[in-house]
Order: structure tokens, then C-alpha cells, then sequence
């Protein structure tokens, strides 16, 4: 099961088979797709996993493990890349809530978000070469965008799983929190984005030209939010 809160700007995706750790089928693929539609004009948007254990632990390999041909992996390899590529394209910031572990193709999943919070306890690796496979999702490209080749290499080619502390320091996560304070965390920083114009700014930090950046902040400036937000630090500063 896939859900799908939206909440004054915010869309939160959970995906909740706790039977499964939260392994991505290929009806898990239908629901994301049927999710993210449904998030379509949220400022903001999060995805995570329900419960403690695993945001996403990869692949549903009970089911995937029917698919015996090339075509078939590669269709199922193109399509759940395809929303990987969704949620890095999504219009407004986009955050991974690592409220558990996130292996394989959830390490991949996690990767898809620009932006990637996690409890303090948990665990990530792109752990695909203990199935003697590698990453599918786009995850591969995006890690060495987020660490640097040499490590990327070293991550995904020996699978190594490291723990949040660490993630951290080698820029794959970008906030630990400790778990007593985790959902309140991250949903107070997913607010935040929401509330404020970071889609402009993610626009802008993704190529935008001179005059497209420039029109950006001239549309802001006249905006009523801007004005009030000014009038506010008029007032407190007199």
C-alpha cells in the first residue's frame, strides 16, 4: 500500500508494507506512479516508509524474481527509474525521510530526493552486488552526484552499509535527527520548504538562465507574501 497525505502545500508519500519491509513491487510501482499524480502542485513533497525498520528495503525480490528474461528486468528496471526520475523532478523540494534502513533499490529510492533526512539509527547502502546485480534506478548516477566518483565506486562496487553518522559526513545524508524527535524533525523541516519560495530557488539551482533567474525573484518581490514578510521586519526594526 502506497499513501498519500497532502497537507497546506505539503505531500507526503508513504509506502506502508510492513510485511515486506516496504519492498517496491510491481503494484507498489502502480501506486507510486497513481501518488505522485496526486501530489502533482504540492510546494514540497516527502517520501518515506512506515514504521521503524526499513524506509525501503529494495526490491519485492518474492515477486521480481518471476522476471526471467532481459526485457522483462529491463522494462521493470525503465519504469521504476522513470519514477525515480519523477520525484528528482518534481517541482517543488523534494524530501527522503529515512525513517528506517534503506538498501539496495531503497537506497536508490532515497537518492531520487533532493534532499535526504534520516533517524539516527538507521542504515543505507547500495548493497545490489550481494545479489550480483547493480543499481537500476538511477540510483548509481545520482550517488556519484552526491559523493564524488571514487566513493560512489567503492559504495555501490564492495555494497558496503554504513550508518547515518556517516552517511552524513560523506554528504549521502543531509540531516541526522535523533528517533525520538524524528517524525516531529522532519516534518517541521518539509513545513518550512513549503512555506516558503524554495521551488523558485530549486528552479534556479537546476540551470535556469540569467533573465529566467531574474524574473524569478521580480516575481517574488511583488508578491503579497513579500510584502507582508517586509512590512513584519519594518515593524520589528523601528
Amino acid at each position: 500500500m502506497v499513501d498519500l497525505e497532502l497537507d497546506a502545500g505539503l505531500a507526503v508519500i508513504t509506502i506502508d508494507r510492513p510485511h515486506a519491509r516496504n519492498a517496491i513491487s510491481l503494484e507498489t510501482m502502480d501506486q507510486l506512479e497513481k501518488a505522485l499524480d496526486g501530489a502533482d502542485g504540492a510546494r514540497a513533497l516527502v517520501i518515506t516508509g512506515a514504521g521503524d525498520r526499513a524506509f525501503v528495503s529494495g526490491g519485492d525480490l518474492k515477486e521480481l524474481s518471476a522476471l526471467r528474461t532481459e526485457l522483462d528486468a529491463s522494462q521493470m528496471a525503465f519504469r521504476m527509474r522513470t519514477i525515480c526520475d519523477r520525484i528528482a523532478g518534481f517541482g517543488g523540494p523534494t524530501i527522503a525521510a529515512l525513517n528506517g534502513h534503506a538498501l539496495g533499490g531503497g537506497a536508490e529510492f532515497a537518492v531520487s530526493a533532493d534532499i535526504r533526512v534520516a533517524a539516527d539509527d538507521i542504515k543505507i547502502g547500495f548493497n545490489q552486488v550481494a545479489l550480483e546485480i547493480m543499481p537500476a534506478w538511477g540510483g548509481a548516477e545520482r550517488l556519484v552526484a552526491l559523493v564524488g566518483y571514487s566513493k560512489a565506486l567503492l559504495l555501490a562496487g564492495t555494497g558496503s552499509i554504513i550508518v547515518a553518522e556517516e552517511a552524513e559526513r560523506i554528504g549521502l545524508v543531509d540531516r541526522v535527527i535523533p528517533r525520538a524527535s524524528f517524525d516531529s524533525g522532519w516534518r517541521d523541516l518539509a513545513r518550512a520548504l513549503a512555506n516558503r519560495p524554495a521551488g523558485e530557488i530549486k528552479r534556479v539551482m537546476n540551470g535556469a538562465t540569467t533573465t529566467e533567474a531574474v524574473a524569478a525573484f521580480a516575481r517574488l518581490w511583488v508578491s503579497d507574501e513579500h510584502w507582508a514578510a517586509a512590512d513584519k521586519v519594518m515593524k520589528r526594526d523601528k
